[in-house]
């Protein structure tokens, strides 16, 4: 449906008014300065992952879980970055306590403190969740510290 959908646009749109494909291409030029805006402020929250080389679990989780992650929701709140668990951590992450085990997920508030971890990978019917429940009490915490 999609390709009979694209095919039939491919058809119309050289079928319009010169005036209509300009008010259209002024109203898809407007929408895509706007959307930007209306998907809300920045969080500042980050999602920090902890690898390092041989990690089975990492790779499973770079393969199957990180090009989703980056699509959702989720991904777009807590932007992934990684950090291997033999180096120092980026500057300013200050943490609760140093890893040990890969993966670790630790969520990173705005000013760069820790807010939260999950240390593994058990898999994504796992990860989705509690992913989904740390960023929620981070934004919760975010947002009750910036009322105070």
């Amino acid at each position: 449906m999609l390709v009979a959908r694209a095919i039939t646009t491919y058809y119309i749109v050289p079928m319009l008014s010169k005036f209509r494909q300009l008010t259209l291409f002024a109203v898809m030029t407007v929408f895509a300065q706007v959307a930007p805006a209306a998907a809300g402020p920045d969080s500042g929250l980050r999602l920090l992952m902890i690898e390092q080389a041989g990690c089975a679990y990492c790779v499973a989780f770079n393969r199957d879980v990180a090009p989703i992650y980056e699509k959702t929701e989720h991904g777009a709140t807590a932007p992934l970055f990684h950090a291997d668990l033999r180096e120092d951590m980026p500057e300013g992450i200050t943490l609760a306590s140093r890893p040990y085990v890969t993966p670790t997920f630790i969520l990173v508030g705005p000013d760069g403190h820790e807010l939260s971890r999950m240390t593994g990978f058990p898999g994504e019917d796992f990860f989705w969740p509690y992913i989904a429940q740390m960023i929620e009490e981070a934004e919760d915490a975010v947002a009750a510290s910036a009322v105070n």
